[in-house]
């Protein structure tokens, strides 16, 4: 394999998560009497542009499918954070009635609504058919397929060019990240502005986040990384902020090189930083392996001492990072009966790889568990807010990343 963005050899295996089924592969009743694909699950690291990547094994037209279950919309915090972008962003670059947003990968459509709902025209493009159909419901205008160069270049020759191109947790999942750069500075007017929003693998990496890497992702960037793809499609890094989704995402806002807008010292600092931090050399990446097994190990002792002790154990939170944690530990529906989740999608379905069933947490009682195991750590608080009857009922919630922790959150 060579480097996704630079093409040199990849000689540095940086984590081995041995074989699993794409994460978002969720399974009916009848598919569990069906085989199931596994592909490795293995990351390497580029020496010469920095990036660490997934091996090539996926199609994404085989991840990201037409009843691709992921929704926006079901948490809390998520909505508001796309509120808040929207408010600043549409401040910053003073976006009118006249002006395009064009968001890649808008799902169901829940952070482009907030811009329509300020009369301002937007494109959403999403290729999986169901969340494009939720998207429609709030009036966004969909193509329904994969953002690609060419599909960049078709539509700017009917003048379909924006003032703003968002693409939240999507460079990422795109296997060829270069034809995707070269289409967003297609997409955009000369003095249009992108902003792309992605995990940052130096939290990933000081926080053992090892059950953020699953097929869907193809990169794991840093701003040194991500800024060597753009640059090579024409686009400039001008500014970048620290977030706290996901564990710890960047977002970063390029614009066509050589236009006015002044690098931030937020952009300088945060380069520097990724040095200090050793994210040049691949000795840092390499204590991923060990820090992923000691995860592994506390929480096979956890449920296995549960089970052990009578002590009775669900998990909350469908999410894809779940799925890579218990496939990595072989954790089956004898150890985890059940894992609840508020997204529809996923309801009535059944984990991949673990075949542990997917339930309305309408049917999650207070006198049921003893321990929930919360699968988004990122999500923790508000999950355990929501679920305050349990807590007052004392039942006590569990998260194994960064490290095997019971939480001690009480609803007041």
């Amino acid at each position: 394999m060579k480097c996704r963005s630079c093409a040199s050899a990849l000689n540095g295996l940086v984590l081995d998560l041995g074989f699993a089924p794409p994460s978002n592969a969720y399974l009916s009743a009848r598919q569990l009497d069906e085989p199931e694909v596994y592909l490795p699950l293995r990351v390497r690291f580029c020496s010469v542009c920095k990036l660490m990547q997934l091996e090539d094994h996926s199609d994404p037209r085989r991840l990201f499918t037409a009843d691709y279950a992921y929704r926006s919309g079901t948490a809390r915090s998520w909505l508001e954070h796309v509120a808040a972008f929207t408010d600043s962003v549409t401040a910053r670059l003073g976006l009118c009635a006249k002006s395009l947003v064009v968001e890649i990968g808008c799902n169901d459509g829940h952070l482009l609504r907030n811009f329509a709902g300020r009369g301002i025209a937007c494109l959403g493009i999403e290729p999986a058919t169901e969340a494009a159909r939720a998207a429609r419901q709030y009036g966004i205008d969909v193509i329904e397929e994969f953002f690609s160069a060419s599909l960049a270049h078709e539509l700017a020759k009917q003048d379909v060019l924006a003032d703003l191109v968002v693409a939240n947790n999507v460079f990422a999942h795109v296997p060829d990240i270069n034809d995707f750069a070269a289409g967003l500075s297609s997409m955009i007017k000369p003095e249009g502005v992108v902003t792309l929003e992605f995990p940052h693998v130096q939290n990933l990496l000081r926080h053992g986040q090892f059950d953020t890497i699953y097929h869907e992702h193809f990169s794991y960037l840093s701003l040194t990384s991500a800024g060597h793809v753009l640059e090579r499609a024409g686009l400039e890094v001008f500014d970048v902020e620290q977030l706290p989704t996901h564990g710890g995402s960047l977002r970063v806002y390029a614009q066509h090189q050589g236009q006015a807008r002044k690098v931030t010292p937020r952009v300088r600092q945060l380069l520097q930083s990724e040095v200090d931090a050793g994210l040049m050399e691949s000795g840092t990446y390499a204590q991923l392996q060990a820090r992923a097994e000691r995860i592994k190990d506390d929480l096979l002792t956890f449920l296995l001492d549960a089970k052990r002790r009578g002590v009775r154990v669900a998990a909350y939170g469908a999410a894809a990072k779940g799925t890579t944690l218990l496939n990595f530990a072989g954790v089956k529906p004898d150890l985890l009966p059940v894992v609840y989740d508020a997204a529809p999608s996923k309801q009535g379905k059944h984990l991949p790889g673990s075949h542990i069933p997917v339930m309305p947490p309408s049917c999650l009682a207070p006198g049921d568990w003893d321990y929930v195991l919360v699968l988004p750590w990122n999500l923790a608080e508000e999950v355990v807010q929501q679920l305050g009857a349990l807590a007052e009922n004392g039942v006590a919630f569990v998260v194994a990343v960064p490290e095997l922790t019971v939480l001690g959150y009480r609803n007041s």
